[in-house]
């Protein structure tokens, strides 16, 4: 029969095209992809040693580092499904992950050892089912497995197996499993090249999460295109200028949060003149920070690249900067609906409503790069799958041009006084004030509005008032009944590992008030 792609397959393509291009930069570790591709090898007949068989899952607990791209190659060798969670977990929360993933191995380093410990305790794994990074007095070290026979097959040959699990950090309840096959995660690397734009042969910084359906994509586009993955292993925004100007970085794929902090560093003297194409997704960018970005990079391709772990790509916008708010078209084999937003009912996929109206955004399932439902959860399918449509929980519309705009969560939505106010539509007006350095919107119970607005602010200046804010919003497009009814100053505004915002935390008191601020919360 026909031989079958998987993903192995496409980092061997790699590897013959290439072998001596630079394949992954990390800190000290610099390999070409046939020096990767033998410690790849390695590492997988060690696993293999271990015991692991196709389709067991191979949790990581680890922040971007090398080891843990090449962990990720090994899987796909072996027919493992990788699957990785974040470092920064609680004990109870990778316990969980432990248990639900039926894990065969886990893999953590020093900044992660503690928790991971914690769940042990909790969901035992035999000692030598665990391998450290970076120490030998728990689990085996990693450095052991470099030492292993290479495995020399036979590689996988099902591409409609599941090769990765990610979990998404949900904004409710527990984490759920989003079981990837080879199929779809190859059609959304390659959609995702075709649609951002790469070229063979760059250098792409590897600063989102592993654990995250972005970095992922990161590595798997560096790899398909024989360009170089360049870890940064936690977020420091000045290590990424740092590295955009050693490693001369062409492509940034991140969140706004981190676009936020580079327009907003100290950048004079500093070279970022090899950066040609810049693309942000998982979450909304405000229509200041996309013209401040532009700014920046005058010459780069600019994209707003729209899509979940479930369904990789919903839609995409380039050419930016010609209208800032939006998410473009559908992608490549794809379709969006906009259907009546209401969380507490089961909206059907043919309740749509009229161009230019508010409601949730459903996308195909027929998508190439769909997920086929959730890891063990069909409560939480038959939330989200309906009908061969999958129910984004996102709030959008469409314009007369067919172009998509997001406007937030359906969760998010604000009912004050009877209206709908988009949190999002309120955070764009005042994060273009130059005294807010950082913006939440919420909507707090409100005996006489039923929900009233109200503003988490992180200030950008000392002499920031309710009444400065107030009369921004009143000298603004915003509509005068969507203006924040309460003010707090606050000196953290919460996100997840990913730079999302955290509303949910808002909501349950979980900051922390500025002195020196007058609140009106």
């Amino acid at each position: 029969g026909k031989p079958i792609m998987t993903l192995i397959n496409m980092l061997s393509s790699s590897f013959e095209r290439n072998s001596s291009a630079v394949a992954i930069v990390s800190k000290d570790t610099r390999l070409s992809y046939s020096e990767w591709f033998q410690q790849i090898s390695s590492v997988a007949g060690a696993i293999e040693e271990i015991g692991l068989q196709q389709g067991d899952h191979l949790v990581t607990i680890l922040s971007n580092r090398y080891e843990m791209a090449t962990l990720y190659w090994a899987c796909q060798m072996l027919g493992l499904i990788f699957t990785p969670f974040n470092w920064r977990a609680s004990g109870a929360e990778i316990a969980y992950v432990l248990e639900d993933a039926e894990a065969k191995l886990v893999v953590c380093e020093t900044r992660s050892e503690f928790a991971l410990k914690e769940a042990l305790d909790l969901f035992p794994i035999p000692n030598e089912r665990v391998v450290h990074l970076d120490c030998n007095k728990f689990g085996q070290n990693f450095a052991s497995l470099l030492g292993a026979k290479p495995f020399n097959g036979p590689w996988p040959d099902d591409s409609k197996s599941i090769c990765l699990m990610l979990y998404t950090s949900g904004t409710t309840g527990r984490p759920k499993g989003v079981p990837r096959s080879h199929d779809a995660e190859i059609f959304a690397t390659v959609n995702c090249i075709a649609q951002l734009r790469y070229k063979y042969h760059q250098s792409n910084l590897g600063v989102m999460p592993l654990f995250h359906t972005m970095g992922v994509r990161t590595l798997l586009m560096s790899v398909f295109l024989d360009s170089t993955f360049v870890c940064l292993s936690t977020y420091e925004i000045k290590e990424v200028i740092k590295l955009v100007e050693t490693e001369r970085i062409n492509n940034l794929f991140l969140v706004p949060t981190m676009f936020h902090d580079l327009v907003h560093s100290h950048l004079s003297g500093r070279d970022l003149s090899s950066v040609t194409n810049i693309a942000y997704a998982g979450m909304s960018m405000t229509t200041d920070l996309v013209s401040r970005c532009s700014k920046l990079f005058p010459q780069a391709e600019f994209s707003n690249f729209y899509g979940s772990s479930e369904i990789y790509t919903f839609a995409v916008r380039n050419n930016l900067a010609g209208n800032p708010g939006s998410a473009g078209r559908a992608g490549i084999g794809q379709r969006l609906k906009i259907v009546r937003a209401d969380p507490d009912k089961f909206i059907q996929p043919n309740e749509e409503v009229p161009i230019g109206e508010t409601g949730e955004i459903i996308a195909s399932m027929a998508s190439l790069d769909a997920f086929s439902g959730y890891w063990k959860r069909p409560d939480a399918d038959k939330k989200a799958i309906r009908g061969g449509w999958y129910f984004t929980g996102d709030l959008g519309r469409f314009d007369a041009n067919g172009e998509i705009y997001v406007l937030g969560r359906v969760d998010d939505m604000i009912i004050s006084g009877g209206e709908n106010i988009y949190a999002e539509e309120v955070e764009d007006v005042l994060a273009k004030s130059p005294d807010v350095r950082g913006v939440a919107v919420i909507g707090m119970p409100d005996s006489r509005w039923g929900e009233k607005v109200t503003a988490f602010i992180e200030p950008g200046s000392a002499n920031l008032s309710i009444k400065y804010l107030d009369e921004f919003c009143l000298n603004s497009d915003l509509a005068r009944f969507k203006r924040p009814k309460a003010y707090a100053f606050v000196q953290e505004i919460p996100r997840s590992a990913s730079g999302k915002l955290m509303r949910r935390h808002l909501r349950t008191g979980d900051y922390k008030l500025l002195d020196g601020y007058q609140h009106s919360i």
